[in-house]
């Protein structure tokens, strides 16, 4: 028996029509679905998807087991998630052992701060990847700036690192994007304060998609939306 293939597969920012004609393509034909969410929620994957899928689509929803119940630090934390990856790895290897195509559903690219990622480095079945735009390009545009010019350095950051380092990373680059922050806005607002950058700081929340907003860090709330994207605009050379 022919072994099947895992797809995974980038749906972009959010906007349905923002995704590539090779994921739709792909979506529209699978007869096997995976995504991930978080336990009571329908998921926001399966949600830009809505609409696409065949009629006798199998769906493979993967609800992980601890989000922000227990601290990153706290051992079981990669335990818990460990064994959860393990699990759905298996699942889906089992299906391209029988000769199923699976696509998984990935936010943004899933070779870019992705959970696809942690099933990547433990299949064994084929796998192959469809490269989505990222969350961060579509806040970018979503600001109606570029975000770097001529010699710029763009610095990536998770809001969930250390305030000092933040504000130390925040300070020594010149352009910024910053994601995971939700209930960490109250410390990354401090380190860009430490930094000396309040001023030129946007937050981007639902890039692309019909809620967008888009806020002065000064202005904003202290908890924001799980895609909630920091930005300071680099203002490097130019002709």
């Amino acid at each position: 028996m022919t072994v099947g293939t895992i797809h995974g597969v980038g749906l972009g920012p959010g906007a349905q029509d923002l995704m590539s004609v090779r994921a739709d393509r792909l979506i529209r034909g699978a007869r096997h679905i995976a995504y991930f969410r978080k336990a009571g929620k329908s998921g926001h994957a399966r949600g830009i998807v809505d609409g696409l899928l065949h009629p006798d689509v199998v769906e493979f929803p993967m609800e992980y087991p601890v989000t922000t119940e227990i601290p990153l630090k706290d051992p079981r934390y990669n335990e818990i998630l460990s064994d959860f990856y393990a699990t759905c790895t298996a699942h889906l290897d089992g299906l391209a052992a029988a000769g199923e195509e699976v696509v998984v559903l990935c936010e943004g690219d899933p070779f870019f701060y992705g959970s696809f990622m942690h099933l990547h480095s433990r299949l064994r079945a084929p796998v192959k990847i469809v490269p989505g735009i990222t969350g961060m390009s579509g806040a970018w545009t979503a600001s109606g700036t570029p975000i770097s010019w001529g010699d710029d350095v763009t610095t990536v950051l998770m809001a969930t690192l250390p305030e000092e380092e933040l504000a130390r990373r925040i300070h020594d680059t010149n352009a910024l994007v910053v994601m995971k922050i939700g209930r960490n806005l109250p410390k990354l607002r401090r380190a860009v304060e430490a930094a000396g950058k309040q001023d030129c700081a946007w937050l981007v929340e639902y890039a692309t998609m019909a809620d967008q907003r888009i806020t002065p860090l000064g202005q904003a709330d202290n908890v924001t939306a799980y895609f909630s994207i920091l930005l300071i605009h680099g203002q490097g050379r130019r002709p």
